[in-house]
């Protein structure tokens, strides 16, 4: 039996060794403000060009928060990270990075982007007044996957942040950004 949980848990020690200072890289890939703030925009503009629910969302949002490009590696204890922009008024108000820290059952590393919609004006100043925000404490914030937008609609609008989760690459079985800490960063 003990052989046998090593002839997996070495291969995968190896993985995440290899993979982690890739994942590293990749997440801070956009070095300069410029380059954040262009790829955000990118990513948004590929987000709503595809999903007419979150352009819909884009155009009644107070704010929207974007990260292009997470990284999520793990091992049993894992993690995330990403930098992105608040966007309120059509223009970059600030910018924000993502980080989460996660264990339990799973192996393997990903990216993916994720955008959070701020319906309210309420949920947009938590952004400004806060030091941190933990998704799950502080504005409602409904992750919309495919049976959520089947019910959404511009009437039933009732929460104060809705987000997508996209363009997801790799290796790991789910994204959940449950207990994600936001924090706004001085110099990407």
């Amino acid at each position: 039996m003990m052989s046998h949980l090593r002839r997996i848990f070495i291969p995968l020690m190896v993985l995440v060794a290899v993979i982690m200072p890739a994942a590293w890289q990749v997440a801070h890939a956009a070095t300069t403000a410029e380059e954040l703030a262009a790829d955000s925009h990118a990513a948004l503009h590929r987000l709503t060009e595809g999903n007419p629910l979150a352009a819909d969302l884009s155009r009644r949002a107070k704010a929207v928060l974007i990260f292009p490009n997470i990284v999520k590696a793990g091992l049993v204890f894992g993690g995330a990270y990403g930098e992105g922009v608040l966007m309120q008024g059509g223009r970059v108000d600030g910018y924000y990075n993502s980080v989460t820290a996660s264990w339990g059952l799973q192996a393997g590393a990903q990216s993916y982007g994720y955008a959070v919609f701020l319906m309210t004006d309420k949920a947009a100043q938590y952004i400004h007044d806060t030091h941190g925000w933990e998704i799950g404490v502080g504005p409602t914030v409904v992750v919309v996957d495919a049976g959520v937008a089947k019910n959404l609609s511009s009437t039933t609008l009732k929460d104060d942040a809705y987000a997508f989760i996209f363009d997801q690459q790799g290796l790991m079985a789910s994204v959940s950004i449950e207990g994600t800490k936001i924090s706004r960063i001085h110099n990407p």
